[in-house]
């Protein structure tokens, strides 16, 4: 009698076969987006961590008041990257006429591409892709909060891209019945810590992170010029050429939609990794936990808005601001998020954990999730009333780019919010650490202040 045993294959490959269609999503296909590892021109994303925490708000619970503060929307290029990396690639590149660039399968673009970016482009113009974007961020802010009142005031720096990002978010919140105001703070270099942009009138804040980011700079772009080199013999690329052509992807892509510098055909995927480990180099020490007046600088915006927030009665449900990426990063720190060194106790420091001649991928300060255009970090006052397992109370629970992080001892609420009374400990706790603007920054003027009132009375 033949045997209706069959071989374990044939099993296994029925069960594969006849599995329910969810489980492919168990085993998704590799996908890599260099959109999402652009450091400082990464677009806006919702980044989601190893261990993700729902960003609803917790059961039982109740947003009763919130504030934001956000950098400003997509610009087509900053300053900087324009003089320093984009446009002498520019420059070299129109002025270059012995590579046949068609004949090249990885650049064969660069025979007919015309960037949006021209050598007499006007610079740090907020997008028409940063404004949609703004206004696309209200929309979700307002359906996130519909118990919270739109605020009738929104604050932003003084330069236009900051403004206009501000302008576009109004009116993604304003009704016909209900204007907002936003309100344009002065940032200037002796206002002290009342304003968005206090690190500017701090003369102890300096940005080292371009240069100590260099040696990794330039490991990582060894192999890219050698590679192009090989493509393209005559031109003979530089470092300034690649982070050229790579800030291009990020800049055109806030312009236009895309890019094909983003190619992976022509930056794989280490590549674009290795950018990305430069920028988080760059900017841990320039607004993280590798510039040591980053708490200092950052302490009194957190301080005054979590009072704003504690308060009993307050003019806002809503308070929200606009600046640049230096502020909210410096407040992550003040709160002791995403801090490379929390885990290691008295042994490696900052050194040791970004290190200059390989990439750490266990890190916590990634750029690219911390501050992409429109990088927001959000604190919210939460009231709550039968929350299982939790103490009915007033609770605080901050989110950068939509993603809760759980604040270091203090997390012991709902959703890994902080209790009340260990936020007030919080508070203590930093004020002794980061108190003390004007004497940290060891300002040479008159007026200082160490405390921000802009959000009570301005000007």
């Amino acid at each position: 009698m033949p045997s209706l045993r069959q071989p374990t294959s044939f099993w296994l490959f029925s069960l594969l076969y006849l599995a329910p269609h969810s489980w492919a999503a168990l085993y998704p296909d590799y996908d890599f987006n260099p959109l999402r590892h652009l450091g400082r021109v990464s677009p806006y994303f919702e980044p989601r961590d190893v261990q993700p925490t729902s960003p609803n708000t917790p059961q039982g619970c109740t947003v009763t008041r919130a504030a934001m503060i956000s950098r400003h929307g997509a610009i087509n290029v900053n300053d900087d990257d324009f003089a320093d990396w984009i446009e002498p690639f520019l420059s070299k590149f129109q002025n270059h006429t012995e590579t046949d660039w068609a004949s090249i399968p990885a650049m064969s673009f660069l025979a007919t591409h015309k960037s949006p970016i021209t050598l007499d482009t006007e610079v740090e113009m907020l997008t028409r892709i940063g404004r949609i974007e703004a206004i696309d961020l209200a929309n979700r802010f307002a359906i996130r909060y519909p118990t919270l009142k739109a605020p009738s005031k929104i604050w932003a720096s003084s330069p236009a891209r900051t403004f206009d990002t501000a302008q576009a978010f109004a009116q993604g919140l304003e009704t016909e019945d209900h204007p907002i105001e936003v309100i344009r703070v002065n940032e200037g270099s002796h206002d002290g810590a009342n304003n968005l942009v206090p690190y500017q009138a701090c003369p102890e804040y300096r940005e080292e992170g371009i240069r100590i980011a260099t040696p990794y700079r330039e490991l990582f772009t060894k192999p890219i010029k050698a590679r192009f080199d090989a493509m393209a013999p005559a031109y003979n690329f530089t470092t300034a050429d690649v982070v050229g052509m790579m800030l291009l992807c990020g800049y055109e892509s806030a312009i236009q939609g895309d890019s094909p510098f983003c190619s992976l055909d022509l930056f794989p995927r280490d590549d674009w990794l290795g950018w990305e480990y430069t920028d988080d180099i760059r900017y841990n020490y320039d607004v993280g936990y590798g510039n040591y007046v980053s708490g200092p600088v950052g302490f009194p915006w957190v301080n005054a808005t979590a009072r704003l927030l504690m308060a009993e009665t307050a003019d806002e449900d809503a308070y929200v601001s606009f600046t640049h990426r230096t502020l909210p990063s410096m407040a992550l720190v003040v709160l002791g998020l995403f801090n490379n060194t929390a885990f290691v106790g008295s042994g490696p420091g900052v050194n040791e954990s970004l290190p200059l001649d390989r990439v750490n991928p266990h890190r916590a300060w990634r750029t690219s999730n911390i501050s992409p255009d429109l990088g927001n970090v959000v604190i919210e006052k939460l009231a709550c009333a039968g929350s299982h397992g939790f103490d009915d109370g007033e609770y605080y629970r901050v989110l950068v780019n939509n993603a809760p992080q759980a604040i270091p001892g203090c997390a012991q609420g709902p959703g890994a919010s902080c209790p009340r009374s260990g936020f007030e400990d919080l508070l203590k706790e930093k004020e002794e650490l980061y108190y003390g603007y004007s004497k940290w920054c060891q300002v040479d003027y008159d007026n200082s202040t160490d405390i921000v009132t802009f959000y009570d009375h301005y000007p």
